[in-house]
């Protein structure tokens, strides 16, 4: 079994578009995003068209949540004055545009989903969430504490977490268990901004993963933004 998962769209088609046509040509059972399909680039409902059209299992990021359910805007300490002013100007443009049918597909998006692999004579419990088992608003980074970790994993009595959200890509064995972060397809942190996915082989014996990260037009995306209602904060991400 070959499963592909992908999260943090963010707005961004062309991104998307290069990361399942890489998909296509890898004999992929199935694919799974983990959410935030919106904010920060144009494509809103062209997204989330696609994902409405390809049956995609999909998950309600926090992002989806607070423009589906029109939340207010927090503002966070880490986002300088610059940021802030952006952000809130980028998530008010999506509610401003999606349409009431795509509003609605996010509002019935689940918050996690637990995958159950029959191999041969072995099960795998795959428990797959946007953010955390517990909230959209909590990070789970690379360097968190193992037995932070560890203590979920049993908790949740998988095999293997697999979230997004942070838009950095890791793999973390915890004995003999995973902790896996895809990354973020349409809006890295990397310093390679490359669009990040995971790809998960599973056999009787073991799980394989992998990160794939690859190129895509950002120049597109660059100019998608400049004739937007988006602020250009966000199209000088793509310029580094």
């Amino acid at each position: 079994m070959k499963i592909a998962v992908i999260s943090d769209i963010h707005g961004n088609l062309p991104a998307l578009d290069s990361v399942l046509n890489d998909i296509s040509t890898r004999n992929i059972d199935q694919i799974y995003c983990l959410g935030d399909l919106i904010d920060f680039a144009p494509w809103t409902n062209e997204i989330i068209d696609l994902f409405r059209s390809s049956r995609i299992p999909t998950l309600l990021g926090n992002h989806d949540e607070r423009v589906a359910f029109d939340q207010p805007i927090n503002r966070k300490k880490k986002h300088s004055p610059e940021e802030t002013v952006a952000r809130e100007i980028a998530i008010n443009h999506s509610k401003k545009h999606i349409t009431l049918i795509n509003r609605n597909y996010l509002k019935n998006l689940p918050f996690s989903l637990k995958l159950n692999y029959k191999i041969g004579q072995k099960h795998w419990n795959i428990l797959l969430v946007h953010a955390h088992p517990d909230s959209n608003d909590q990070y789970i980074f690379e360097d968190e504490e193992e037995t932070v970790v560890e203590g979920l994993i049993n908790r949740e009595q998988i095999d293997c977490l697999i979230m997004g959200h942070t838009h950095y890509s890791y793999i973390r064995r915890i004995n003999n268990n995973w902790a896996i972060n895809p990354g973020a397809v349409g809006r890295s942190k990397e310093s390679n901004r490359l669009a990040s996915y995971l790809i998960l082989e599973i056999n009787e014996t073991e799980i394989k993963p992998e990160i794939i990260q690859i190129p895509f037009d950002k120049q597109k995306v660059i100019e998608a933004i400049a004739n937007s209602g988006i602020p250009d904060f966000y199209a000088k991400f793509w310029e580094n």
